[in-house]
């Protein structure tokens, strides 16, 4: 008969005890995907590796459980982390199952297809697979305020996107062929980790959200529930949800990095508030 006893005192039995007590590790996932600093909490493959490492290793778990909420970022660190999942996973035979909070949206919903399962809350915001490139354009400001900016380069496209000077429609349409490029790998690693997807699999990929409850039968999630229910009902009541940690280092360590030379506090302050306008188009 298995003893039934709080996650930290079961660690304390001898292991032939609770040998038959089944434990899922669980690394939450939470924030916009990108470079991650003092000013800016979020999520990327330099800050998860860690983390990530011990979930898959933590010892005698029958699954990694990763609890998902992200508007997405940065392509490549999703990508990135995505991949990463996935050889975690096939290295360690492990089961991974993706639970949506809030939301799972573009790169966020990327992380999610590297679980073999994506639970869902009813209400969350699931989708957005598509591409976006935002910026803000000074070029009117610096003139008002008699600003005169010089800038000298090598390479015609090596100005592309100034925001201090006005739009270039030529820089525009180089942008779109690379919103193209990044938009077929997106739909191509969905398609593969989705068999399931609805028919219309192409009205998928504009880039719309929609909630846990309309993404099932589209094939975007499997089903709808939480986390702790979810596993409880799969691997019992007396299930050991093993939370994975996120070492973020001592406060000294993180005031030391926010006043490193070099390191731009207006900078770090705008990328927070990108980050907060990214959850608010979700109206979080």
């Amino acid at each position: 008969m298995p003893i039934s006893l709080p996650g930290p005192l079961r660690a304390l039995l001898p292991r032939r005890w609770r040998r038959n007590v089944p434990r899922v590790a669980v690394l939450r996932l939470s924030g916009a995907i990108g470079a991650v600093s003092p000013f800016r909490a979020g999520l990327s493959i330099g800050g998860l590796a860690s983390s990530l490492e011990r979930a898959f290793t933590t010892p005698g778990i029958s699954a990694v459980a990763l609890v998902i909420n992200s508007p997405g970022g940065a392509p490549a660190q999703s990508h990135l982390i995505h991949q990463r999942i996935r050889a975690l996973a096939t290295e360690k035979k492990l089961p991974v199952l993706a639970f949506v909070e809030d939301v799972a949206a573009s790169g966020g919903y990327m992380i999610a297809c590297a679980a073999d399962e994506i639970i869902a809350d009813p209400m969350s915001l699931v989708g957005s697979i598509g591409v976006v490139s935002a910026g803000f354009g000074f070029d009117r400001l610096i003139e008002r305020i008699g600003v005169d900016r010089r800038v000298h380069t090598q390479g015609e496209a090596k100005g592309m996107l100034d925001p201090f000077r006005p739009e270039d429609p030529a820089d525009v349409a180089r942008l779109k062929v690379i919103q193209a490029d990044v938009q077929a790998l997106f739909t191509a690693l969905v398609s593969a980790r989705r068999p399931k997807l609805a028919a219309q699999g192409e009205n998928l990929f504009t880039g719309a959200v929609w909630t846990g409850q309309q993404a099932v039968p589209l094939g975007l999630v499997d089903g709808l529930g939480d986390a702790r229910s979810t596993l409880r009902a799969r691997y019992g009541d007396t299930v050991e949800l093993v939370f994975i940690a996120d070492k973020k280092g001592s406060l000294i360590a993180r005031l030391l990095r926010r006043s490193a030379p070099g390191s731009s506090v207006a900078g770090e302050v705008m990328a927070a508030i990108e980050d907060r306008a990214a959850f608010a188009r979700y109206g979080l």
